[in-house]
């Protein structure tokens, strides 16, 4: 059985411990109002950008001469997957979850013959997939020189991203984030990115003639690398409120199990106390008894 000095010892350090963790949630609190603000401030832009590209490529006709970003190669043997994780822990199951989804679809797609690569942005999460996939990773993008990866790393990845497809290094990329829901809830999210899926027509009244100038195919050719920029930027945004969102969770859920345990350990060094103190009461009589 511990003494008491080192379930007192226990008790403080514990009692540090919950200090630490009840101080990391209001800090991921405070952050959490804002990165919200930012995600949800930056959906409408994005919805209204995919109904514009909604709109021009309903009125083209895809082939071989549209823009490859939205025609696609024409296979589909090697896929990307762009896995965005955080660089930092303390969030409970955030990064791991990612990085699961990512490593579920990359077993769905060599199931079915296709080649996998790898782009990792974040260190979280890197060691799994290299460990598992050590020889397929393509490229990897530190973000930890950024307090707040934003749209200045967006366009670096798009653009890199752009570079990579345009030299014929892969044919489909799938973007893995997590998409903010609440506090408690983050969900994992694939998404195609590359060839841009055609977003859906807006439907428009049946007198309505719209003319564009220059014509759509060149307009569509221009707001595609945009719109891929956007969808990244709104991927590292979700990200970020999912992040403080799981790591504010998963403080308090620390905070709250420091508290049972401080709890079970004075249980335990009270009754280890009053036993002691039994024992020598016990002690003392038979001394006294003796004389």
């Amino acid at each position: 059985m511990a003494s008491l000095k080192e379930l007192k010892g226990r008790i403080n350090s514990v009692k540090s411990t919950q200090k630490i963790t009840k101080a990391k949630q209001m800090v991921a609190a405070a952050k959490l109002r804002k990165a919200q603000a930012a995600a949800e401030d930056a959906r409408p832009y994005a919805a209204r950008l995919a109904e514009v590209m909604g709109s021009l490529a309903s009125k083209i006709t895809v082939s071989d001469n549209s823009p490859k970003l939205l025609a696609g190669t024409g296979s589909d043997k090697v896929h990307l997957l762009v896995v965005a994780n955080s660089d930092k822990g303390l969030c409970g199951a955030f990064n791991s979850n990612i990085v699961k989804a990512a490593l579920a679809k990359a077993r769905d797609l060599q199931a079915q013959g296709k080649t996998v690569l790898f782009y990792l942005v974040g260190r979280k999460g890197r060691a799994v997939i290299r460990r598992e996939h050590p020889s397929q990773i393509a490229h990897m993008f530190d973000t930890s020189d950024v307090r707040n990866p934003g749209y200045d790393e967006a366009e670096r990845v798009a653009d890199e991203l752009v570079a990579m497809y345009e030299a014929g290094k892969f044919d489909v990329a799938h973007l893995f984030y997590s998409k903010f829901r609440s506090a408690l809830l983050q969900e994992p999210t694939d998404q195609q990115i590359i060839p841009v899926p055609a977003p859906k027509a807006v439907a428009q009244t049946a007198d309505a003639v719209t003319e564009y100038e220059p014509d759509e195919e060149e307009i569509l050719a221009a707001l595609l690398p945009r719109y891929l920029k956007t969808q990244l930027f709104g991927a590292l945004l979700e990200n970020a409120a999912s992040e403080q969102g799981a790591s504010m969770t998963a403080m308090d859920n620390a905070t709250r199990n420091a508290g049972d345990l401080i709890k079970k350990l004075t249980i335990v060094y009270n009754r280890t106390r009053q036993a002691a103190i039994t024992t020598e009461l016990v002690e003392i009589i038979a001394g006294a008894e003796a004389l």
